[in-house]
């Protein structure tokens, strides 16, 4: 226990002073983050090099506790030879994150260092092998282990956006598995998770709004790296159903914010590694909160679901329990955020998905009869089906030099609009729309895509065919005439 007081003390202590010479020096060497008033809200440029103070003051203070003659040393030389094995691919994701901080890598660069650090740690031993209480398959093991490992080094870089949010995160996180170690006795889970906890609270003095400095690529990917490794040591230990689902609770919030990100991208047709403003911090500021109050909530949050995290662990009886209540707790969280992704997605599954459905299916029919008309008259059938279909208030058309007209006049007094298809020859499809039409119009663009595509052609098919049969009856008499001879 002393040995375990001594290096949490002493990882405190050496971020506490190294953080400010770090900061110092990144200022000097000009390792700075400039705010770009978009996303980037800080009032001056900000060292990013934290991670660099976490990393020196971590492994120091293990170094510290070597040579010291106390009963940990022995144990951190035998059973903690985990750590030791660990050690490399740590530094691995340390040292990308460090090289992005300084050169901007590109994202599948940092991704390949991240996965081939998560396949290191596995081959170490450090690997998932239950999920809710059901064994993994060897050949399920690895991509699951490499993927939690990936996704928890992403989350707290996602999240690392607004002072003290990623450093107080990770906190908590530490602090819980910390705990969870303790109530299974697992002394090993405790030395390695304390330190952690200290070297972030040291240096939230320094990284608490207003910040002086920041985590950085190097300091959020090592911390979230670390939890993940962590994480599924501490699912190792327990025996409870919820396996890999307590150390997911005790990193919900990170975890939520990189796959909420994935998602909103993903609805708004976005790449997934750009970034936006629509994180949870950035619609917490946008509300009115300051960034001190943004991160007391969200401490708040974290705090939840380390009890969460901590009873699941407890014994089965808690599981069910457990896993409503933070399923609940999830859910209300988008709600109240009011994400407009989600809200979007939401009434078009609600209002607009059989709608939609519908006018695609109208679209399909529209270019088959097109296709199978053998008349212009046909064709402006066709069209003025699908309008009627698809809500358009009126059409008028010329389909080689013939008018056609459906629906009312469009009344110039009041509000409408329209949009109109040139085709060659002076033809043209002409939509007007109503204001005060109670049907609204659905896939306006994709019906003046087709039309703009398939009806041109079909225009020409058609000439063609009309000139082909006037020719046809004097073709006949010329052959008649040869074959018959001279009268």
């Amino acid at each position: 226990m002393y040995s375990l007081c001594f290096v949490t003390i002493a990882a405190c202590v050496l971020s506490l002073v190294l953080t400010p010479l770090v900061r110092d020096w990144s200022l000097r060497l000009g390792l700075v983050d400039v705010p770009d008033r978009r996303r980037k809200l800080h009032a001056r440029a900000t060292p990013r090099t934290g991670g660099v103070a976490i990393m020196l003051s971590y492994l120091g203070a293990y170094a510290l506790l070597l040579l010291l003659p106390l009963q940990a040393s022995g144990l951190i030389a035998g059973r903690l030879s985990m750590v030791w094995r660990l050690t490399p691919p740590v530094l691995l994701v340390f040292f990308t994150g460090l090289v992005d901080d300084w050169r901007s890598l590109k994202p599948w660069q940092k991704l390949s260092g991240q996965v081939i650090a998560a396949g290191w740690v596995y081959v170490e031993g450090v690997r998932i092998s239950s999920v809710g209480g059901f064994e993994v398959p060897p050949w399920c093991s690895l991509p699951l282990t490499l993927a939690w490992l990936v996704l928890s080094s992403n989350a707290f870089n996602l999240i690392d956006g607004m002072d003290g949010l990623a450093a107080g995160v990770g906190i908590m996180a530490t602090a819980t598995t910390f705990i969870a170690g303790m109530l299974h006795g697992d002394i090993t889970l405790g030395l390695a998770t304390a330190p952690l906890a200290a070297c972030l609270l040291g240096f939230l003095r320094y990284n608490f709004s207003p910040a002086s400095i920041f985590l950085g690529d190097s300091g959020s990917l090592s911390i979230g790296f670390l939890l993940g490794c962590y994480g599924v040591i501490w699912s190792e230990k327990s025996a409870t159903m919820l396996g890999m689902a307590a150390p997911a609770m005790a990193l919900a919030l990170p975890l939520f914010e990189v796959v909420l990100s994935v998602v909103r991208r993903f609805l708004r047709a976005a790449p997934i590694f750009t970034s936006d403003r629509g994180h949870i911090h950035h619609l917490l500021l946008d509300r009115g909160f300051t960034p001190r109050r943004a991160a007391l909530l969200l401490y708040g949050v974290c705090g939840l679901g380390a009890v969460l995290s901590v009873l699941g662990t407890l014994g089965t009886r808690y599981a069910a329990v457990v896993v409503a209540l933070f399923g609940i707790g999830a859910y209300l969280g988008v709600r109240v955020l009011r994400y407009a992704e989600f809200e979007a997605a939401q009434r078009f599954l609600r209002d607009g998905l059989r709608p939609t459905l519908s006018a695609h299916v109208q679209l399909e029919l529209l270019e088959r009869s097109l296709a199978s008309a053998g008349s212009v008259a046909e064709c402006w059938k066709a069209l003025e089906l699908a309008a009627r279909s698809l809500g358009y208030s009126q059409m008028v058309a010329r389909l080689s030099g013939i008018e056609f007209v459906s629906g009312p006049q469009a009344s110039r007094s009041g509000s409408y609009w329209q949009m109109r298809v040139n085709m060659p020859g002076k033809d043209f499809v002409n939509i007007n729309q109503s204001g005060d039409h109670s049907e609204q119009p659905v896939l306006l663009i994709p019906f003046v895509e087709l039309v703009s595509r398939v009806l041109p052609e079909k225009m020409k098919d058609l000439r063609q065919a009309a000139r082909t049969t006037e020719k046809k009856p004097v073709s006949a008499l010329s052959d008649l005439a040869t074959a018959s001879g001279p009268l």
